[in-house]
């Protein structure tokens, strides 16, 4: 079985997925830390981020293992370094190339065959995976994202202004919705989740139910 878990940048859906695959017994794929790591790799190489084939190059020959709930890179670990504001500010060539998204998205369904997976992204249910059996879109108000991406940032930390994420957060939720190539948008048979004013928690249990009902239809 598949599930889908796709949604804007900051609506928390990296760490709420792991959660829900971990108490399904299902494996994870963080598709948007794939994207991540390209832009880290070119990143550490110098290499220019606005150059496509060269994103494209770096793309293609770098190993990206996420066993384990760790990210390694050609065997070196990024875990913490890829949620950095500069790789954050850099994903966008990743995902905006047209290569690199082809690349990845073989890679992700190769991922998919054989397991039950619980995955997310932007185009999981639209593009990666239009067949899965349970797709979900998880949201929150542009608001409330970025107050979490400010306290995500300060465990880490770094410090960050409310505005400057929101602003940044607006341009990136504008970028991915309007580009060619896998855009952000919901697939005609998801089921949207506003988690405004949800504990984690919650929002975990919510979507367990969603894909338990989804499973008993099957």
């Amino acid at each position: 079985m598949i599930v889908t878990i796709d949604g804007p940048a900051g609506a928390g859906k990296s760490s709420i997925s792991r959660q829900v695959a971990e108490r399904l017994g299902f494996e994870f794929l963080d598709t948007g830390a794939m994207y991540r790591a390209v832009a880290w790799a070119v990143l550490r190489q110098n290499r220019e981020l606005t150059d496509e084939s060269v994103v494209a190059d770096v793309a293609s020959k770098i190993d990206i293992d996420l066993s384990g709930g760790r990210v390694l890179v050609d065997g070196v670990d990024a875990t913490d370094e890829i949620r950095s504001p500069d790789v954050t500010q850099a994903t966008r060539y990743a995902a905006s190339n047209v290569a690199v998204r082809m690349h990845l998205v073989e890679l992700q369904q190769q991922f998919g065959r054989e397991k039950d997976l619980v995955t997310e992204g932007r185009d999981q249910g639209t593009v990666v995976f239009p067949h899965a059996e349970c797709k979900i879109f998880l949201t929150a108000s542009p608001e409330e994202r970025a107050r979490r991406r400010v306290a995500d940032l300060a465990t880490r930390g770094v410090s960050a202004e409310y505005d400057d994420i929101l602003a940044q957060q607006n341009r990136r939720d504008e970028e991915d919705s309007s580009r060619t190539v896998g855009p952000l948008r919901k697939a005609d048979d998801a089921v949207e989740l506003c988690t405004d004013g949800m504990t984690p928690e919650e929002v975990i249990q919510r979507l367990i139910d969603i894909v338990e009902e989804r499973r008993v239809s099957l």
